[in-house]
């Protein structure tokens, strides 16, 4: 640890020193990000890394905007929901591919049906969904489900339109490495580990965007990524480490941005038939067991928010009257001597060390915490590339995730990850300790054909509570905090997204 804080803090020192690089070009800049992309189809990553790449490279039918993420037109101009499995989108006239191939129905129905497809799609489960995509013209779409999908149009932002011409003509190689989209920024070079260079795209149907050209440079360490910005070589940073805050702050040169994050972390943990967190009270035990304060002060460094449920305020579902229970550990002692297991029992706890704010330390903090009520916990982070295989997998017992619904909608969060595992169906598919309650799953699907937002968001909200406060699905601890940081004197203008997606054609100077 001792170790790790001098690196840090020579890093940051040699880069005070450096720092006398020139202001950048107005029709440039150089953002350092934590997250390089793994690949250019727009389909093959449904990371928010991936996706926050696409997005500027593609466009979706809709797109999301504002400081709350409002959905607005894009590709599509306006849509309808006449009946509960059928959208209909009227697609933007006189808008061209970066290779100048107009965009018409076809490249629709090209893409919705490609999601489909294990080879090239990590969409996999959208694509399941689609019963059939008609062209009426070459303007208008109609997409048919196979079950209702109340949250369909909140997610088309998220699905990017390709060019079918050139995607079907082309070898799968090129494709994997050149994005030819409708978006705001053309590919001019990518180095992998190195750098992203784009242009802005002159034709876009939006207008050329603001800032002309944009390097991307992708360094995961974060004290060279720290660096490189006090030293001038980049004018925005991703992802300021909690422990790297208060040094950027006081730095004269730069200016730290933060906004609450929607990303919840929390516990989930599966209740098989005769293991002890199938008991509702060894559940509420070990979310009582867990000093959350003490984590958001000391791990966080008081950049996080406590959370009492998953979703975040902007989802529909939300329900604020859902209360965190009390840290207890006296309480949860007695609660699982109740439950019969007053010597406690083993666990193990399973986790990322590579995705989210200190996660590894989180996990180790809350394995702490247990075993000071009795519960011994066998620890098991690992790099979030054997990890996530899991989860989809339904292998684990418990283990720590982050989470927040692109859609904006409770429901499909609880589809995706309280619903019983349900392969056919393509429910539960990141349930990872396959929980299952009849009565949780029975109210989800009943929520399936509701389309009023306020009968919706009620009946949401009751599901919500059920689930937080009666069943104890998961263990909620905090909300993060977004933070970045921008060089100052650059005339930057920079507001963060919800979603966390770098979207350079919304950044000027």
């Amino acid at each position: 640890m001792k170790s790790t804080r001098m690196t840090l803090a020579l890093a940051i020192c040699l880069a005070l020193v450096l720092a006398a690089g020139a202001p950048a070009m107005a029709s440039k800049i150089v953002v350092a990000v934590d997250t390089p992309p793994r690949m250019m189809n727009p389909h093959g990553d449904d990371s928010d890394a991936g996706l926050s790449f696409m997005a500027n490279f593609f466009d979706g039918l809709l797109q999301r905007k504002g400081a709350n993420g409002e959905l607005a037109p894009a590709l599509a101009e306006r849509w309808e929901h006449p009946d509960l499995l059928t959208w209909k989108f009227y697609l933007r006239k006189g808008v061209t591919f970066h290779n100048g191939n107009p965009f018409n129905a076809a490249d629709v129905k090209f893409t919705f049906e490609r999601l489909s497809n294990p080879e090239v799609s990590e969409f996999i489960n959208t694509g399941k969904t689609i019963e059939s995509v008609e062209v009426v013209d070459d303007y208008t779409v109609v997409i048919k489900t196979k079950q209702p999908i109340p949250w369909f149009a909140n997610n088309m932002h998220q699905i990017f339109i390709m060019d079918k011409e050139s995607t079907e003509s082309r070898d799968p190689g090129d494709v994997m490495v050149k994005p030819i989209g409708t978006g705001a920024y053309k590919l001019v070079e990518w180095v992998k580990g190195s750098y992203i260079k784009m242009e802005g795209n002159a034709d876009y149907w939006e207008g050329a965007p603001p800032i002309q050209n944009v390097e991307v440079r992708p360094i995961k360490e974060s004290s060279t990524r720290f660096a490189a910005l006090v030293s001038g070589q980049a004018d925005i940073v991703t992802g300021v480490p909690v422990e790297l805050f208060e040094p950027v702050k006081k730095n004269p040169k730069l200016e730290v941005v933060s906004r609450p994050a929607r990303r919840s972390i929390f516990l989930a943990l599966g209740n098989k038939k005769g293991s002890p967190q199938a008991d509702i009270r060894v559940r509420k035990a070990m979310y009582m067991a867990i000093n959350e304060d003490e984590i958001i002060e000391k791990i966080m460094r008081g950049h996080a928010a406590p959370a009492a449920q998953v979703p975040d305020p902007p989802t529909i579902g939300y329900n604020g009257t859902i209360q965190r229970l009390p840290y207890d550990p006296e309480g949860a002692k007695k609660l699982l001597a109740e439950a019969g297991y007053a010597d406690g029992f083993s666990i193990k706890l399973s986790g990322p060390n590579d995705r989210y704010v200190q996660d590894a330390k989180i996990a180790e903090a809350v394995a702490k915490y247990l075993a000071k009520v009795g519960i011994k916990v066998e620890l098991d982070v690992k790099p979030k590339s054997i990890f996530f295989p899991e989860v989809t997998d339904g292998i684990l017992d418990f283990y720590l995730i982050g989470w927040f619904d692109g859609t904006f909608d409770m429901g499909r969060t609880y589809f995706k990850i309280a619903h019983s595992r349900d392969k056919d169906q393509g429910y539960g598919g990141l349930n990872g300790a396959a929980y299952s309650d009849a009565g949780l799953d029975k109210l989800l699907e009943s929520t399936a054909d509701i389309v009023d937002p306020a009968e919706r968001g009620k009946t949401l909200q009751k599901l919500n509570k059920m689930a937080m406060e009666d069943l104890i699905v998961w263990i909620p601890l905090h909300y993060q905090e977004d933070l970045y940081a921008i060089q100052k004197g650059q005339g930057i203008q920079f507001s963060p997204r919800p979603d966390r997606w770098m979207v350079y054609k919304e950044i000027s100077r």
